[in-house]
């Protein structure tokens, strides 16, 4: 990698800037934006570049990492023949519809053929996938576009904006949703880039029902315990949006909920000082 925009601040909301930004994902950099409420990492799906990012942070180098893309691509990155018994497609697409109009959201599902290994995981025989999206009216929606069109994909790799409590030794290590602290944190790394949302505050407003905290997961490649009831999806990570929203919704469209027990404790907010 040769990019060398580690302490450039761009804004989101330029057109300049963002096609500066996708190219430079395009060209190896790894670019730290706004992904709807926080911060977000987002490169090409490199395994080079994922193990970069993952030391950096404080990861094993090896960890999986997680897939972004647009509103448009999300749904293709599944295998959808694998759903288990009692799911149909139809329905959890009008669920995973809903949940990204509202901000943003994870899903964790069977992985379409020839996804990278790096970025999917064996879940007792199920290769899968986890696709976080920023929402409908994320405007890193429009960098995503531009940087798969550039490199010709539909997914790019992504992680949350922050160091691993792995490195900082903390109970716990929230995403960031302000660009200064996250600069402080990466900024002297190679091939990092910062884009700012500009106005944090009225990006804090456009989600009023999600925690400025990294997107709650729900996974699909599996079922919870058969009580006799609805279909049982996995919640598997307890993050942005309340698991209390999140089980109404998923009843409108004809599911219940059940928690693992990565999803029994909330995810922390960072709190700034």
């Amino acid at each position: 990698m040769s990019i060398t925009h580690s302490r450039v601040s761009l804004s989101i909301e330029d057109d300049r800037d963002v096609e500066l930004a996708a190219h430079t994902i395009a060209e190896g950099g790894i670019a730290c934006h706004p992904f709807a409420n926080f911060y977000v990492f987002s490169a090409r799906p490199r395994e080079a570049i994922v193990r970069y990012v993952n030391q950096v942070k404080g990861r094993p180098a090896d960890q999986t990492g997680s897939v972004v893309t647009t509103p448009e691509y999300l749904t293709n990155l599944f295998d959808w023949s694998l759903l288990p018994d009692g799911l149909r497609r139809e329905r959890v697409e009008a669920l995973m519809r809903a949940l990204i109009a509202l901000g943003p959201f994870g899903f964790r599902g069977p992985a379409r053929p020839r996804l990278p290994s790096f970025l999917t995981q064996d879940d007792n025989g199920v290769r899968t996938v986890q696709v976080i999206s920023p929402g409908m009216a994320c405007p890193s929606n429009v960098l995503y576009a531009r940087a798969l069109e550039l490199i010709g994909g539909d997914y790019l790799y992504g992680t949350s904006g922050n160091r691993s409590r792995q490195q900082t030794g903390a109970e716990d290590e929230p995403v960031h949703y302000r660009l200064a602290p996250l600069q402080a944190d990466f900024g002297r790394f190679d091939d990092f880039f910062m884009v700012s949302a500009g106005d944090e505050a009225a990006m804090a407003r456009r989600y009023p029902l999600h925690e400025q905290m990294s997107a709650t997961v729900l996974s699909f490649h599996k079922l919870g315990p058969d009580d006799g009831g609805l279909p049982r999806l996995v919640v598997e990570r307890h993050g942005s949006l309340p698991v209390d929203d999140l089980a109404r919704l998923a009843a409108q469209f004809g599911f219940d909920l059940h928690l693992a027990p990565g999803a029994a404790r909330r995810l922390t907010a960072r709190a700034y000082a």
